[in-house]
C-alpha cells in the first residue's frame, strides 16, 4: 500500500463541497457520507504524479466504497478523427435512487485577493495563473455541454447510457486561504467550512513572528495530506531558504506550521 494515496484519500474526504447545493448554475454532487475506510490497504495505488489525477483516483476509490453509489466508467476520452475534444470524468450510477450522474470533479486551492473589484472574481490560484471564475466557465462551456455532441452519445451507447437521462453534478471541493488579518468571508454564497488557512507577503515571513516555529513545505500533490503526516520539520532558518528559493522562481509556496503536537497551520507565501 501506498501511504501517501491513503493519506491523500482522508484529506480528500475531508475536504469540503466549496458550495451546498447549487451556485453558478452548477448543483454540487452529494457526496455520499456513509463511507468508512475500515482498510487502508483497500486504497490503491495511485499511478499518476499530478494532484488533479491523483483527486480523480481518491474519488473513485471512495465511491467504490460507497454502498450506494457504483462507477460505470471514468476518465472517457471523447474523440473526432482520432483527436481528443475531450474528456468525461465520472458516469455513477445511484442504487438506491436508479439515477445515473455525470460528474465533473474539481479539487482546488484559492487564495483571497480582495484588491480584485468584484467578490467571486477574488478566488485565484495561489501564483494567479487560474482562478474559480475561470473554472466555472470551463465546466459551463466545455466540459457539461460535451456530454451532448454526437460523438460522446455514440461513445456512450456502448455502455448503455443515454445522456439526455444522465444528471450532470460537479463535485467541487476546495481548500481557502484568506488574507492573514480578513478573518471572515464577505459572503455567503462560498461555504466557510472550506478555510483552511491564510496567506501572506514574501516580506511578512519575517524571524521575528514566526522562528520560534517548525516548518514543513510540501509538494504540490502533498498539499490535501494533513500536517500530522509530515515525518521531516525544519527550524525557521532552513525553510525560509527554501521559501527564498520559490519567490524567486515565482512561485507561492505552502507552508506547514507546527506550533505544537497537535496545534499546526497551514499558509501560502505568495510571491506577488
Amino acid at each position: 500500500m501506498d501511504k501517501n494515496s491513503y493519506q491523500q484519500v482522508l484529506g480528500f474526504l475531508a475536504t469540503p463541497p466549496l458550495w451546498k447545493h447549487t451556485l453558478f448554475g452548477l448543483s454540487q454532487f452529494d457526496f455520499p457520507k456513509d463511507i468508512l475506510i475500515t482498510d487502508p490497504a483497500a486504497i490503491p495505488d495511485f499511478p499518476y504524479s499530478i494532484l488533479g489525477k491523483r483527486m480523480e483516483s481518491a474519488f473513485e476509490a471512495l465511491i467504490n466504497i460507497s454502498a450506494d453509489y457504483e462507477v460505470l466508467a471514468s476518465n472517457i476520452q471523447i474523440h473526432t478523427n482520432k483527436i481528443t475534444v475531450g474528456e468525461l470524468d465520472f458516469l455513477l450510477k445511484s442504487i438506491s435512487r436508479n439515477q445515473q450522474y455525470h460528474v465533473e470533479l474539481v479539487y482546488k486551492f484559492y487564495v483571497y485577493d480582495p484588491s480584485i473589484k468584484k467578490e467571486l472574481e477574488r478566488w485565484i490560484g495561489p501564483n494567479r495563473k487560474d482562478s474559480l471564475l475561470q473554472k466555472v466557465k470551463k465546466l459551463k462551456e466545455k466540459q457539461f455541454p460535451l456530454l451532448y455532441k454526437h460523438e460522446t452519445i455514440d461513445y456512450l451507447s456502448a455502455f448503455q447510457v443515454n445522456p439526455k437521462k444522465l444528471k450532470q453534478e460537479v463535485c467541487f471541493k476546495a481548500n481557502l486561504f484568506l488574507p492573514k488579518l480578513l478573518k471572515q468571508l464577505e459572503t455567503g454564497e462560498i461555504n466557510p467550512e472550506c478555510i483552511a488557512g491564510y496567506w501572506i507577503h514574501s516580506e511578512n515571513f519575517c524571524g521575528e513572528e514566526y522562528e520560534k516555529y517548525w516548518f514543513y513545505s510540501p509538494k504540490k500533490q502533498q498539499w490535501p495530506v494533513h500536517p500530522q503526516y509530515a515525518e521531516n520539520w525544519h527550524s525557521y532558518e532552513v525553510i525560509k531558504k527554501q521559501v527564498d528559493y520559490f519567490i524567486g522562481c515565482k512561485r507561492s509556496p505552502l507552508l506547514w506550521m507546527k506550533k505544537n503536537e497537535s496545534e499546526f497551520e497551514l499558509f501560502f507565501v505568495v510571491w506577488w
